[in-house]
């Protein structure tokens, strides 16, 4: 038989409510963004990939930049996101942007998520920075 995790009710508690305020679904940004909130779009992608296509409006800050994240606002959320639900790379730019005292969300699912969701994607190069 199989054994099944049975996680202490106050556990879960302290880990769901973290995972509600440092995360949104594609709908949510979608709303966020056509409410005008105070939302800034992070693409923390390769410079190629966002070139491709990307979330209307968002920024893109490579790896390389994260030192110095030109980009970001500390007077918004900063809604990052990377690849799939299986890419690491946002909650790691996430982590850092944090530590430099930005108000940071990942995005669940990143860019694939929001594609699946139909959502519209630009595609030419709006805010990459060099």
């Amino acid at each position: 038989m199989a054994s099944v995790p049975k996680p202490d009710p106050k556990v879960a508690i302290n880990y769901f409510r973290q995972k509600l305020d440092c995360t949104c679904g594609a709908v949510e940004l979608k709303h966020w963004v056509e409410e005008k909130a105070t939302v800034n779009i992070i693409d923390v992608r390769q410079a190629e990939d966002y070139a491709k296509g990307h979330i209307p409006g968002a920024v893109n800050i490579t790896r390389d930049k994260w030192s110095d994240p030109t980009g970001l606002s500390k007077n918004k959320t900063n809604v990052v996101y990377c690849y799939t639900q299986t890419c690491h790379l946002a909650a790691a730019a996430a982590l850092e942007f944090a530590q430099k005292g930005y108000s940071v969300v990942e995005l669940e699912g990143g860019f694939d998520n929001w594609k699946t969701a139909g959502f519209t994607v630009e595609s030419a190069p709006v805010t990459v920075r060099s």
